[in-house]
């Protein structure tokens, strides 16, 4: 007990500005993995390296004989720890953060677990010879690594009191409803691409699913989540929610972009260049359908407990005539 006491003396808090930007970071480098991922994908560098979590049966790392999609993969592999040191880095900051946060330490685990989580599925996309449906599972898993991690950006920023609603309810389940239809266009999205021409490797067979209807289904889906989005924008103005208003309008705008290069890849036969920047849409969808939906409610401070009248607080006031 001594040396644990003598320990916490020499470590120093950390503050809740650093606190957050770790968390930050935490996001960006998760987007990043996905766009490093898709990298992969698109460079036929799937099989890279043929297995896991070996590159090679003889071998942790890439040989030469192995060529640039070894590297490739490889190097994806690589920063899968880079992305885990910041999780971990975020978990321990968070312990050392004075005074200590309820809810932070929960948030900060499950991003750091969510990683080799995220890693084993991307396992079994290898040694399933990247079979469709499991590459959409490991997108998938990552998409909610993500909204871990940008969770526990917000929470750190928020007070400790009890959640307050700042929209009517009706407003808040229509939120809830597009955040819904977020997620079903992502993960229909996956199936798209498990129908399309960039398999990860030359050999890698396809989900089956017609890319025309299963692409105009998506589209469907997108026509609605643009729909939602505008009615949340009218409605939240019509109640005078400010910050919920500007978070919609972001939304909607990121939507648009990412429209617009969902149409252009389908037109121009699926350049590899724009499926990458498509993925890298959905993980800034996903952020501003979160951003909504934290700006339907607010943490308020916990008010001061009233302090109890002591026997000395008695005495020192001044008697009366």
């Amino acid at each position: 007990m001594r040396r644990i006491c003598a320990v916490n003396r020499y470590v120093r808090p950390v503050s809740g500005t650093l606190l957050r930007r770790l968390a930050l970071t935490s996001i960006i480098a998760n987007v990043g993995i996905v766009v490093t991922g898709g990298a992969v994908r698109l460079t036929a560098s799937g099989l890279g390296c043929p297995t896991w979590p070996r590159c090679t049966d003889a071998s942790y790392v890439t040989t030469s004989e192995m060529g640039p999609h070894g590297v490739i993969e490889f190097g994806n592999r690589m920063l899968t720890f880079a992305v885990g040191l910041i999780a971990l880095a975020t978990v321990l900051a968070v312990l050392a953060h004075r005074p200590r946060r309820p809810g932070l330490l929960a948030l900060a685990v499950a991003v750091f677990l969510g990683i080799p989580a995220q890693a084993v599925i991307g396992g079994f996309t290898v040694l399933t010879n990247l079979n469709p449906w499991v590459v959409g599972l490991h997108f998938l898993a990552s998409m909610a690594v993500i909204a871990a991690a940008y969770a526990l950006w917000r929470r750190i920023a928020e007070p400790d009191g009890p959640t307050v609603a700042v929209v009517p309810a009706p407003l808040r389940a229509l939120a809830r409803v597009t955040t819904g239809v977020g997620v079903a266009v992502l993960v229909i999205g996956t199936w798209v691409t498990g129908s399309g021409p960039h398999a990860g490797d030359h050999g890698a067979a396809r989900n089956g699913l017609d890319p025309e209807t299963i692409s105009q289904v998506h589209a469907d889906g997108v026509f609605l989540l643009v729909g939602l989005s505008v009615a949340l924008i009218f409605a939240f103005r019509a109640a005078d929610a400010r910050r919920a208003t500007r978070a919609a309008v972001v939304l909607l705008a990121v939507e648009l972009g990412q429209g617009v290069i969902g149409f252009v890849q389908y037109f121009t036969h699926v350049p590899a260049v724009l499926v990458g920047a498509h993925m890298l849409g959905s993980c800034l969808v996903l952020l501003a359908t979160l951003s909504v939906q934290w700006s339907t409610r607010e943490r308020r401070p916990v008010a001061p407990a009233p302090r109890a009248v002591t026997p000395a607080d008695a005495e020192a006031v001044p008697a009366t005539a």
